[in-house]
């Protein structure tokens, strides 16, 4: 009770104003002495017998074929995600007009991010650099054979599986510009945000940076993906201006049946993103697993609650929504807290991303067209607070916080870090792209949709 009170009033405050192990096996009559990264076993004999050779012995890391099998499913499943998930999801919401240009966006991320990820975006994640950037040794991902290993998976395998994780985060920032944004100018805008604003992020909390040297905690992207996104999204928003007709005209959604319907796969594919970001076949896996799905369902249901008691019904839209909302709060947490952890974050983060579609939304005044700041901005922010309060030694053993107040300081450090960098970057790169290009499509071109005006199509 007295940490739900806690998280709580910390959402309130701040939104208001693989373990490597060793054993060694000692048979009498022998003795043990480290060399270096060797292991040398010295045999004493019977004084009658000479001394017997020096055997050498060297553990090497090797590769986990239940591990690697399940990152493999885990990649397809985060993949699921942006394409067909988010395009469906956000594409239900749109008007007709803008159905196509809105699928286009996901659709165009999973493609312009999986080439500059692997020729630059991983090596400045996790190649070797300093507390701020990784270096440019795995441009092209230059040395990483089939045989090097990451913990007890290829390497390679882990490239793909984070690329999945930096194309959600592009594609969730269109949530935010729908509508009215010329095409060009967002394929200009991702191609360069995934290397100046993604990756050096990713490096700071994943990659061997500062925040991860600090200790702070962020399984599966918390601030990575969705504080990232949602800020970005956000400054997206001010500087492309609210869309033609808002409060005047009708901007009900196309379809909800496909929103639903991309919700859902969201939902599924979420067991990848965070469950495979234990990055082995394993308990940690599965019980974030679990959190995942406990958090979803509690943030559905406290969603439904106070939407039927500010607005009198509990709609489809709004248990999905509440849905995706409960997924991105536990999303720094899901393998640091157990079920009842889980189950809190997942109600308040339904209340709270409630409250930051609508509330907060209209004390911003951003035209957020489809709720990418609301849901995993706000989302982000509250889940990473509440890693610090939630997070368990029955989860995480030796590795658990020792000081609560001083790891929620780690964690707030890592949501205003976050927030800061990713939106003077975003301003400054489409401050330089509207120069150059045009970050709004014309007044005509709006009218008559984003479909007709961008690709020369639209749905009958």
């Amino acid at each position: 009770m007295k940490k739900m009170l806690l998280a709580l009033s910390l959402s309130g405050a701040l939104l208001g104003g693989s373990v490597a192990w060793a054993e060694e096996n000692v048979t009498e009559p022998t003795t043990a002495v480290a060399v270096s990264d060797a292991v040398v076993t010295e045999t004493v004999a019977a004084p009658e017998t000479a001394p017997a050779p020096v055997a050498m012995t060297e553990e090497k890391p090797k590769a986990d074929t239940g591990d690697t099998a399940w990152i493999l499913v885990s990649t397809a499943l985060v993949l699921l995600m942006t394409i067909p998930g988010l395009a469906l999801f956000y594409g239900g919401m749109v008007r007709k007009k803008n159905v196509l240009s809105t699928m286009a966006h996901s659709f165009s991320a999973a493609a312009i991010v999986s080439i500059v990820w692997v020729v630059i975006g991983y090596s400045l994640a996790f190649g070797s650099g300093n507390a701020f950037i990784g270096g440019l040794d795995k441009v092209m991902l230059s040395g990483i054979t089939t045989d090097a290993l990451s913990g007890t998976i290829p390497e390679i395998l882990f490239v793909i599986f984070q690329m999945t994780f930096a194309i959600i985060t592009v594609a969730i920032i269109s949530g935010s510009v729908a509508d009215r944004m010329k095409f060009s100018a967002w394929i200009a805008f991702i191609t360069i945000w995934v290397v100046v604003v993604y990756a050096p992020i990713a490096h700071w909390v994943w990659g061997g940076g500062w925040l991860m040297n600090d200790g702070a905690l962020d399984f599966a992207g918390g601030t990575v993906v969705h504080i990232n996104s949602g800020v970005a999204g956000l400054v997206a928003a001010y500087l492309l201006g609210k869309r033609m007709g808002l409060g005047k005209e009708s901007m009900a959604p196309h379809n909800l049946a496909l929103t639903v319907l991309g919700a859902s796969l969201v939902w599924v594919g979420w067991f990848g993103f965070n469950g495979g970001s234990a990055l082995g076949a394993n308990g940690s896996a599965a019980y974030a697993l679990v959190t995942t799905q406990i958090a979803a369902a509690a943030a559905a249901i406290s969603w439904l609650i106070v939407e039927k008691i500010v607005r009198g019904k509990g709609s489809v839209l709004g248990a999905a929504s509440g849905a995706v909302a409960g997924l991105v709060v536990i999303t720094p947490a899901a393998g640091f807290v157990t079920v009842g952890g889980a189950l809190i974050m997942g109600l308040i983060g339904g209340v709270v991303c409630f409250w930051g579609i609508s509330g907060l939304k209209r004390i911003l005044k951003a035209d957020d067209s489809l709720d990418a700041f609301g849901l995993h901005g706000v989302g982000g922010i509250v889940g990473a607070i509440l890693t610090a309060v939630f997070a368990s030694e029955f989860i995480m053993g030796d590795k658990a916080p020792v000081d609560m107040m001083h790891q929620l300081w780690v964690q707030v450090e890592g949501v205003l870090a976050t927030i800061a960098y990713s939106a003077v970057v975003t301003f400054i790169l489409l401050k330089l792209i509207d120069v150059v290009i045009g970050i709004r499509v014309e007044s005509d071109d709006e009218r008559m949709g984003l479909d007709l005006s961008q690709h020369g199509e639209r749905i009958e």
